[in-house]
C-alpha cells in the first residue's frame, strides 16, 4: 500500500496547486489499483453573439464535470476588480460506440458596454483558461462592421486558419462566420476530430465572435455534436437564427432540413415558418430604414459552377432553391426574393465563385456599365475554399452565363458594410500570400421586395 500513500500525496500536491488534471485513486483490490483520470482545465474556448449585441456567449469544454461554469471579466484583468459571471453545463455524450463524454459550458454575459475591450478567463476552481480578450461592437447602425466569411475548413488542411488568425489578432473583424462543415468530421474517431477542430480554432474563437450554421458533414446522430458545441442566439439548437450588426440584418439558416428528413419533416416546416416571419419582420418599414441590408448564410447553394453535386447540375433543381421534389414546397428561391434579401452566401462547393444578379437562373443585373449598382435580384457568393482534407474541386468546362467571377485558390472572404448603399467584398487568396484575388461593391438607393 505504500504506493498509493504515495499517489494520494502526488493527487493532494497537484489538487492544491489548482491544476486542471486531478488523479483519483480507486482501490480494486488488496494487491490492485485502478487510476482514472479527470480533466477539469477548460478547452475550446468560443465566443458568440447572445441575443442581444450587448450580450456575448463564452462557451468551453471540459472531459470531466466541475459542476461550475463561471467567466472572470474585467476591462483590464490584471488591475480591475474581476466581474464572476455564472452559467451553466451540460453532458454530451457522443454516439460512436466508445460513447466518449465531455461537458459543455455556456455563460452569457449580459449588458456589457458597447464599443470596449473586455478580457476574460473561464473555467471553476478546478482550472481556469488562458486570459483572452474581445471587442463589443459599437451601438446601434451607424458603424460599418468588418467580418470574414468562409466554410469546408477542416481540421487537417485548414490552410486559410493561419491567416485568419493574423488577421484576427490584428483586430480586423468584428465577427467571423463559418457557413458550415468544419472538421471533417466532429463525430470521426468519436468525436476525438471534433474537439481537436475547436481547440485548433481557439486561436480565433476565443476573441471574436464565431457565428455558423449547420452543414452536410454536421449531419451524424442528427447533428448531435454541432448542437452541443455551438450556442447561437435564439432557441433552435443554433440551426436557424439571425442577428444585427450595424446596417446589416444577417440569417442563417440549415440548408440541411431539406436533406436529411430521416430525421423529421418538422424541423423544414419550422424553419421555413420562421423565415418568413423574421424577414417579414426585417422588412418593415423602420426595420428597414434602420437595417438596409438583409444578408443570409447557409451551407448548399441555389446555383453551382461544377457539375459534381446530384441536386446542382443544372439539370435538376437544388432543394433549397425550387422545395422539395415533385410538390415544389419550402422553396427559398422566391421567399429571399419576395424579402428583397441582398446578399445570399454559401459554401459547400470547394471554390469561390461570384455570381451576377440572379433570379430563377435568369440574370437581373443593374446595368450594363454596374451590374452591382441597385441590381434587380439577390446576388450569391459561393465560399468554400478555407481548406478542408477533400481538397479543391474543379469547375465545369462550359461555366454558366451567370457565373460572374471563380477561383479555386485555397481562402476566404472579407466582407464590410460600410454604410446603408455601400457594401465592399473582397477574396483573399492563401495560395496567393494573402492577395486579393477578387473585389466588388454592391451599392443600393433603396432595399426591399424584388417584386413577384
Amino acid at each position: 500500500m505504500e504506493s498509493l500513500q504515495h499517489l494520494l500525496l502526488l493527487t493532494s500536491l497537484l489538487l492544491v496547486a489548482g491544476g486542471g488534471i486531478g488523479f483519483i485513486p480507486q482501490v480494486v483490490g488488496a494487491d490492485q489499483e485502478e487510476v482514472s483520470i479527470v480533466h477539469y482545465q477548460p478547452e475550446q474556448v468560443h465566443l458568440a453573439f447572445g441575443d442581444s449585441l450587448r450580450d456575448i456567449t463564452v462557451t468551453w469544454s471540459t472531459r470531466s464535470s466541475p459542476n461550475a461554469s463561471l467567466v472572470n471579466y474585467a476591462r483590464n484583468y490584471a488591475k480591475d476588480k474581476l466581474i464572476v459571471m455564472k452559467g451553466t453545463w451540460q453532458r454530451f455524450v457522443d454516439g460512436g460506440h466508445k460513447a466518449r463524454q465531455q461537458y459543455v459550458h455556456n455563460v452569457i454575459l449580459r449588458d456589457l458596454e458597447p464599443d470596449t475591450r473586455y478580457e476574460y478567463s473561464c473555467g471553476s476552481e478546478l482550472g481556469w483558461s488562458p486570459v483572452f480578450s474581445f471587442k463589443t461592437p459599437p451601438a446601434g447602425e451607424n458603424w460599418s462592421p468588418s467580418l470574414a466569411i468562409f466554410g469546408d475548413m477542416g481540421n487537417e488542411n485548414a490552410q486559410s486558419l493561419g491567416r485568419l488568425q493574423q488577421d484576427t489578432e490584428r483586430g480586423m473583424y468584428d465577427a467571423i462566420i463559418h457557413v458550415g462543415d468544419f472538421a471533417y468530421d466532429m463525430d470521426t474517431d468519436n468525436a476525438a476530430v471534433g474537439d481537436a477542430f475547436m481547440r485548433q480554432i481557439e486561436t480565433v474563437s476565443a476573441y471574436v465572435p464565431y457565428m455558423v450554421c449547420p452543414g452536410n458533414h454536421e449531419e451524424k446522430y442528427n447533428f448531435s455534436n454541432y448542437r452541443a458545441r455551438f450556442n447561437m442566439p435564439g432557441e433552435t439548437d443554433s440551426l436557424w437564427y439571425s442577428f444585427d450588426l450595424g446596417p446589416v440584418h444577417f440569417v442563417s439558416f440549415s440548408t440541411e432540413v431539406y436533406y436529411f428528413l430521416n430525421y423529421g419533416v418538422k424541423l423544414l416546416t419550422k424553419q421555413f415558418d420562421w423565415l418568413e416571419r423574421d424577414l417579414a419582420q426585417a422588412n418593415l418599414p423602420e426595420n428597414r430604414a434602420k437595417r438596409p441590408w438583409i444578408i443570409t448564410y447557409g451551407h448548399r447553394p441555389m446555383y453551382c459552377s461544377d457539375e459534381k453535386e446530384y441536386d446542382c447540375d443544372g439539370k435538376l433543381e437544388t432543394y433549397i432553391r425550387q422545395g422539395l421534389p415533385l410538390i415544389k414546397w419550402f422553396g427559398l428561391e422566391d421567399l429571399f426574393y419576395k424579402h428583397g434579401v441582398d446578399v445570399e452566401i454559401f459554401a459547400h462547393e470547394h471554390f469561390y465563385t461570384r455570381l451576377w444578379p440572379i433570379y430563377d437562373f435568369k440574370v437581373h443585373n443593374g446595368s450594363v456599365q454596374q451590374p452591382y449598382r441597385n441590381p434587380k435580384a439577390p446576388i450569391h457568393i459561393i465560399t468554400g475554399s478555407a481548406g478542408c482534407k477533400e481538397e479543391r474541386e474543379p469547375f465545369s468546362n462550359d461555366l454558366p452565363a451567370w457565373n460572374a467571377f471563380h477561383s479555386n485558390d485555397y481562402g476566404y472572404t472579407r466582407l464590410k458594410a460600410h454604410n446603408g448603399t455601400h457594401l465592399h467584398f473582397e477574396q483573399v487568396s492563401d495560395d496567393k500570400d494573402g492577395d486579393i484575388v477578387d473585389s466588388f461593391w454592391v451599392i443600393k438607393d433603396k432595399h426591399g421586395s424584388y417584386g413577384l
